[in-house]
């Protein structure tokens, strides 16, 4: 006999804050809009940091991830977390899923099955590259730098002719010890901004148009981002319902995030499996229908 259904997972920083700003408002109106909407179903829920040392997770029929936020910064830790306790219990989304979308290399995976993304250049560990060699392959005066396994906007870096220099030193130490990747930059992020389209169980069901503060190409809203309710057109939603069907296996839920690309194309930017943010607070009906695909 299990002790819980289902576990919402988040992380230490989020489980039990002591001080609560907006931000972290935030964090505890989705998870509690989660864990409502699966208790309305009669399930038993908890909430725990993935890392919680005293909790034995063959306690819990599944443990979904949700504000798993510190990952990529414990991330032996966590894969090791993860291969263990993948034995134990039911992962949502999946363990082979999280594996996979863990490293944006899946984009070049997508990419092979007919989902259009930007021009991508990796690096990978240890390669003898730099980033003028870079530029010069490419074509690119424009681009942007980021690694393969990030979050948040780690070290993402807007580069052109005049800052090569200025990131040559920190490309030679990021690539001495994780794989990175190149890309044009897509002037559209500026212009026009994201647009993040959550799927549940195969099906669209909002979206929020995601736009950098003046002056900056970060849309996240730690950098000054601001986020609001979109109505996607039927292409849009059609590109994203196409993206999540070509996963395998299925994920339960995702969060797919689009552009216009240079050429004016739909264009995916990132697949989010493992923990993205989902918006339910502006739309809490999606955590209804999450519960109802679970």
């Amino acid at each position: 006999m299990y002790l819980y259904d289902f576990v919402v997972l988040t992380d230490d920083h989020h489980v039990s804050p002591g001080q609560i700003d907006q931000y972290i408002q935030n964090v505890l109106d989705e998870d509690r809009l989660v864990m409502e909407a699966l208790q309305a179903k009669g399930y038993r829920v908890s909430r725990k940091s993935w890392s919680d040392p005293e909790f034995d997770w063959s306690n819990t029929k599944a443990i979904i991830f949700r504000t798993t936020w510190d990952y990529f910064d414990r991330f032996e830790e966590w894969k090791s977390w993860l291969a263990h306790t993948s034995k134990l219990t039911q992962m949502i989304n999946s363990y082979e899923l999280i594996e996979w979308n863990m490293d944006k290399h899946y984009l070049g995976d997508l990419e092979k099955q007919g989902i259009n993304i930007p021009p991508t250049r990796y690096i990978e560990i240890g390669e003898e590259t730099s980033l003028a060699q870079l530029t010069s392959e490419t074509g690119w005066k424009d681009c942007i730098l980021k690694p393969c396994i990030s979050g948040a906007a780690r070290h993402t870096y807007k580069l052109n002719a005049d800052n090569l220099n200025d990131h040559e030193a920190i490309l030679q130490e990021l690539i001495a010890k994780e794989a990175m990747m190149l890309q044009p930059f897509q002037k559209n992020i500026v212009e026009k901004g994201e647009v993040s389209l959550m799927v549940m169980g195969g099906t669209f069901t909002h979206a929020v148009l995601k736009v950098a503060k003046p002056g900056d190409f970060r849309v996240q809203d730690d950098f000054g981002g601001t986020v609001q309710l979109y109505d996607p057109s039927q292409e849009e939603i059609a590109f994203a319902e196409k993206v999540v069907k070509a996963c395998d296996p299925q994920p339960t839920y995702a969060r797919v995030d689009i552009i216009r690309d240079n050429n004016d194309q739909l264009a995916l930017i990132e697949l989010e499996l493992i923990e993205p943010e989902l918006w339910f607070r502006l739309y809490p009906k999606a955590a209804r229908i999450l519960a109802e695909k679970l």
